[in-house]
């Protein structure tokens, strides 16, 4: 007998499912959350030890849990489910999933975060800068000499002649990580001290003039741990998905899908 649901007036064989799940561009997410499912399985195959929850950590992340939906009463929770249709067993565990990823990632990840941090430092440290462009070369070079002449301020040229928002805050951009910089940014800045006029530079279609105000070196506090803690989980997930996505497809006349 052919399995269906039925949602309002229609019946979806498990066949149709399958390709309205990828109609709605739904596979990915589904896939996504079967390998997280797996990985914090009771004997998952990617942990090291065993993924294991205190009575204690269970009841705080259901509490936490209810608290995010604002349940305020047993009414709210049973209304919810019966909306969602879960089961108290499914109920438990989406109310723990969270608590045993992140477990996952510490197991996992944690004794490799300083490392990791190390090695992505550069791209972490933030910068505090100055900045003025133009399309004009000459204009570009007239403006740098004026600031190196102390003529006029750079806060003031660049409200009245640079073509980019930093205009609006005489120039001033930042705190921000210099990988979000392009990589010729990247090095002027890297390479200056602080107060430091950097003549103009081509950059794509703009003639830049840089002054490095502050660098401010990363640093691996709580914020950082967990930021970097999700980056490698995120890492490790698309790479999951692509071996998945590369590995033989079963026989397409099995009504299957290789997730």
């Amino acid at each position: 007998m052919t399995e269906a649901i039925q949602i309002g007036n229609r019946t979806i064989t498990a066949s149709e499912l399958i390709s309205l799940l990828a109609s709605y561009q739904m596979l990915p997410q589904l896939q996504r959350e079967l390998i997280i499912d797996e990985a914090i399985a009771q004997n998952s195959r990617f942990a090291k030890v065993v993924i294991e929850c205190t009575p204690e950590e269970v009841a705080q992340a259901k509490q936490q849990f209810y608290a995010e939906k604002q349940f305020k009463n047993e009414e709210d929770i049973q209304a919810w489910m019966a909306n969602q249709g879960l089961t108290p067993d499914q109920l438990e565990v989406i109310t723990t999933r969270k608590l045993k990823i992140e477990k996952f990632k510490q197991v996992t990840w944690g004794n490799k975060l300083e490392s990791y941090f190390f090695q992505s430092k550069a791209k972490l440290d933030k910068v505090i800068y100055s900045l003025l462009r133009t399309q004009d070369v000459g204009i570009a070079q007239e403006l740098y000499f004026r600031i190196q002449a102390k003529e006029n301020s750079f806060a003031d040229l660049a409200r009245e002649y640079s073509l980019g928002p930093e205009a609006q805050t005489g120039g001033l951009v930042g705190p921000i990580e210099l990988n979000a910089l392009h990589p010729v940014m990247v090095q002027m800045l890297s390479s200056s001290q602080p107060s430091q006029i950097l003549p103009p530079t081509r950059i794509a279609e703009w003639f830049v003039i840089l002054r490095l105000e502050k660098f401010i070196p990363a640093q691996l506090d709580e914020f950082m741990k967990v930021r970097l803690l999700n980056e490698l989980f995120e890492t490790w997930l698309q790479d999951q998905q692509k071996q998945i996505m590369s590995a033989p497809q079963g026989d397409d006349t099995e009504k299957a899908i290789n997730l």
